[in-house]
């Protein structure tokens, strides 16, 4: 009997893009195109989904006219991942993006509930490995707010990248986006309430 190895086939996003397209995955189905492969995202409680909702409505305030706040929309990061980080904040308005996702996003926040290890790890390498200059994991176990930021090369990282500082930042804290040094945002604005 032959033996063969178990191989994994890789996507491409213009390939998921198609399958979405043709119906083969509906577009409110919980998957993300990350690093070539296929991954269920997070289910959502309330209480992570009411972060979702504080981190937007905070963000708006903070970058103002000129910018989209998106909520678990797809980003375009290269010719092998779309994910639906849980906000994403892009210059412009939602008209351009009528027509294709956005792929630079100045300022992209992961919502932690049960997979922090995962967003800090893999995604975390993928955003670095994108040169995401600003990726934030609001950690709603430990109630801060990690960020981070500088890219770098990492050959042991699962994307060859991974982010050179990380700041974490309780709920007295603030924190001031790259993209808008004028700003505030306060961590317990983020945070829901116990």
């Amino acid at each position: 009997m032959a033996m063969y190895p178990t191989r994994t086939r890789r996507w491409t996003r213009a390939e998921y893009d198609r399958l979405i397209e043709v119906g083969i995955f509906r577009p409110e189905e919980p998957l993300e195109l990350l690093g070539g492969e296929l991954v269920v995202s997070e289910p959502q409680g309330s209480r992570h989904y009411t972060a979702i909702a504080r981190v937007v409505r905070s963000l708006q305030a903070a970058f103002g006219m000129g910018w989209v706040v998106r909520m678990q929309g797809p980003v375009a990061l290269d010719d092998e991942s779309e994910p639906e980080p849980d906000v994403a904040v892009v210059p412009g308005t939602l008209d351009d993006y009528n027509d294709a996702h956005p792929a630079w996003p100045v300022l992209v926040v992961e919502v932690a509930d049960s997979r922090l290890s995962f967003d800090q790890k893999h995604k975390g390498s993928l955003y670095a490995r994108a040169q995401l200059a600003d990726y934030w994991i609001l950690n709603l176990g430990d109630r801060v707010l990690e960020v981070y930021r500088q890219p770098a090369r990492d050959t042991t990282a699962a994307f060859g990248w991974r982010y050179a500082e990380t700041i974490t930042l309780t709920a007295e804290s603030s924190v001031t986006p790259l993209a808008k040094p004028t700003a505030r945002v306060a961590v317990a604005s983020l945070l829901p309430r116990r």
